[in-house]
C-alpha cells in the first residue's frame, strides 16, 4: 500500500508483486513493481514503476484494499518476464483459487490479442499437454505419458472416493506421482498403499511413480505406461 501511495493516486501494484499478492505465485525479496500512468515520473529506491496507457476497469481490483491489477492483467504481465515453467504454475494456481479458469483466460487473451504476455499464455493454454495440475512433477509428467500414446487424462478427479493425480476411465488405469513434500512419511506411504488397495479391488491397475523416476528416468516411466496401456486395451477391445 505505501508504495502505490507514494507513486501516484492511480498507482497499483502489478507483474510479480501482484502475483505474490493474490498468491499465484511465491513472494520473494526484492523490488516492488508498481503499474502508474503515463507521464508520471517516480525514481523510488525499491520500487519499480511501469508506466503504462489505460490501465483500468476490469484490469484492476482490490485485494486486502490494496490497489493491484487483477488476476488474468497479472497473468498477461506476469508472461512478460517469466519463463514458460513458472508461468504455467501460476495459471494453475490462479485456478484452483478460483481466480482465473482457463476459459476465461483463453477468451480474455483473445480480446487482447497482440499485447505484450499473450502469446506465451496463449502457447500455454493451447499446447495439447496442457491441463490443471497441483505440482511441476504433475506437469512433467503430462508429455511422458502422451510420447507413451495416451490420450489426454481426467487430472485430480474423484476416484472411489479420492482425489487422484491423473485418470483414464476407459483404460481403468490411475496414476498418481509422488512429490518429496507430500509422499515421504511412513503415515503418507501406508496411506498411499491403501489408496492404491482400493483401485486395485475396485478393478482398476494403480501405478505410481516417484519425483526421481518421473524427473531423472522418464524413459522408464513411458516404457512402462506404454506397456501397461498395451495390456489394458486389449482385454477392453475383446470386451
Amino acid at each position: 500500500m505505501a508504495a502505490t501511495l507514494a507513486c501516484a493516486p492511480d498507482a497499483v501494484l502489478s507483474h510479480e508483486t501482484a502475483a505474490a499478492l493474490w498468491r499465484i505465485q511465491t513472494a520473494r525479496p526484492g523490488d516492488i513493481h508498481v503499474s502508474v500512468p503515463v507521464g508520471t515520473s517516480h525514481e523510488l529506491p525499491g520500487i519499480v514503476a511501469h508506466r503504462r496507457k489505460g490501465l483500468g476497469g476490469q484490469d484492476v481490483a482490490r485485494r486486502h484494499n490494496i490497489p493491484v491489477t487483477a488476476p488474468i492483467r497479472t497473468l498477461i504481465d506476469l508472461a512478460t518476464r517469466v519463463p514458460p515453467g513458472p508461468l504455467e504454475a501460476a495459471v494453475n494456481e490462479a485456478d484452483k483459487l478460483d481466480l482465473a479458469d482457463p476459459p476465461s483466460l483463453r477468451a480474455a487473451l483473445d480480446a487482447r490479442r497482440g499485447q505484450p504476455g499473450t502469446r506465451p499464455l496463449r502457447a500455454i493454454l493451447d499446447r495439447a499437454t496442457f491441463a490443471l495440475t497441483d505440482s511441476d512433477l504433475e506437469r512433467r509428467f503430462l508429455p511422458i505419458a502422451e510420447r507413451a500414446g495416451l490420450p489426454p487424462p481426467d487430472t485430480q478427479s474423484n476416484v472411489n472416493g479420492v482425489r487422484v493425480d491423473f485418470h483414464w476411465p476407459n483404460l481403468g488405469l490411475v496414476v498418481e506421482t509422488d512429490g518429496l513434500r507430500y509422499h515421504r512419511t511412513a503415515e503418507q506411504q501406508s496411506k498411499d498403499r491403501l489408496r492404491d488397495q482400493r483401485h486395485a479391488a475396485a478393478g482398476l491397475t494403480p501405478l505410481r511413480f516417484t519425483y526421481w523416476q518421473v524427473r531423472y528416468d522418464p524413459a522408464h516411466v513411458e516404457g512402462t505406461l506404454r506397456a501397461v496401456a498395451r495390456r489394458l486395451v486389449g482385454p477392453r477391445q475383446a470386451a
